[in-house]
């Protein structure tokens, strides 16, 4: 290893290019993290009779609840439905927001910054 550096890394000129691509990755990942927050993402349940809409920020946008999936004696299985498609809405946002920010981190992970 070079003496008080990493290997291949010779004199400033490297050190200012890896800052520089570095600040570039930093403005492409908060260009893409910004685009995701905006996207919507849907997912149904019970064969469509709920459809859940998110944003790739996590907030639910709507809740569509078709009448015929209302059953008084079973409330239970309503509830049901409503929180698997808003549990599987929120999992597409989330795997999409990792699919697409490891695009740009080559697969990396980095915890917390998305």
């Amino acid at each position: 290893m070079a003496r008080g550096g990493f290997p291949g890394m010779m004199g400033g000129g490297n050190m200012q290019q890896l800052a520089r691509q570095a600040q570039k990755l930093q403005q492409q990942m908060a260009k893409v993290q910004e685009e995701l927050e905006a996207r919507e993402f849907e997912a149904t349940a019970g064969g469509g009779m709920v459809t859940c809409k998110v944003n790739g920020k996590k907030e639910v946008l709507a809740l569509e609840i078709k009448p015929e999936a209302v059953d008084p004696d079973d409330v239970e299985m309503l509830q049901d439905m409503v929180l698997a498609a808003i549990n599987e809405a929120l999992r597409t946002a989330a795997d999409t927001t990792e699919r697409e920010m490891g695009k740009l981190t080559g697969g990396m992970s980095m915890p917390g910054l998305f």
